[in-house]
């Protein structure tokens, strides 16, 4: 793809994601919302694709939104950030509701609809330089992102809260210590560690990932009946699908599984 601010690479079947605003942090403005949202269709849809990692650009992940380009706007800034919003929540949705695997490599500080983002991935890994701050409501602000949907579902309702009143910002390893991120690794070796992880996650059952992602997102508004009425159905099913199959038969004659045959 020939975008100019998220630029898309692909390795081994992994979409590497690049956001890519150095100058300015990795600021989100419009432009990059958009290329954001396109370049999450583009992912969604590959074949070739088969799990994704987003990083940024520089020594940073996202500072978040670029708070010059929509004071800019002036008394039209209230329509511009609808616009900006629409693009970059179309993008996170997705990324979420793709049957791939969704991998951080946060590789600076992330703040705002940049920690927002690391939230809304499947999983994230931290370099030891990483920094995590919501900083909306320091500037009287809320958040937006998905930041309000993941963080408390990660960090529980009382440290979302303390990070949203307080400003509270986390190195790495608190952000390991309260969820955030999966694991802290040095600088030099996240990208590496990351891509090893897509690389290896590329070769797995990307139906049943996606069948895993739609049960977690569903379990909070299910009751347990309900949510295990629907792990019954999703089970069934992958169990005669072609994924399914080659899992069991492969498990049962002692070989590795190959998901990558249709």
């Amino acid at each position: 793809m020939k975008n100019e601010y998220v630029l898309l690479s692909i390795e081994k079947n992994v979409g590497v994601i690049t956001l890519n605003r150095p100058e300015v942090g990795n600021a989100l403005n419009l432009e990059m919302a958009q290329e954001l949202m396109e370049v999450a269709i583009h992912c969604s849809e590959s074949d070739e694709i088969r799990a994704v990692v987003i990083t940024g650009a520089g020594n940073k992940f996202s500072v978040g939104g670029d708070l010059k380009s929509f004071a800019n706007e002036g008394n039209e800034i209230s329509s511009h950030l609808k616009s900006v919003t629409a693009y970059l929540h179309q993008a996170i949705s997705y990324f979420a509701r793709m049957n791939k695997p969704f991998i951080g490599a946060i590789n600076g500080v992330a703040a705002g609809a940049g920690m927002s983002l690391a939230c809304a991935c499947d999983l994230a890994y931290a370099s030891e330089k990483s920094k995590f701050v919501m900083a909306y409501n320091k500037i009287g602000l809320t958040p937006d992102g998905s930041g309000s949907y993941f963080l408390p579902r990660i960090v529980g309702i009382r440290r979302a809260f303390d990070l949203m009143y307080t400003n509270r910002m986390l190195d790495a390893d608190e952000a390991l210590e309260w969820g955030i991120v999966n694991q802290v690794v040095s600088e030099n070796e996240l990208m590496s560690v990351v891509l090893e992880l897509g690389e290896d996650l590329a070769n797995g059952p990307m139906e049943a990932y996606g069948a895993t992602k739609k049960l977690f997102y569903h379990s909070l508004q299910e009751t347990l009946e309900s949510q295990m009425s629907l792990e019954s159905q999703l089970l069934a099913e992958r169990a005669n699908s072609t994924e399914g199959k080659e899992g069991i038969s492969a498990f049962l004659e002692k070989r590795k599984a190959n998901y990558k045959t249709k």
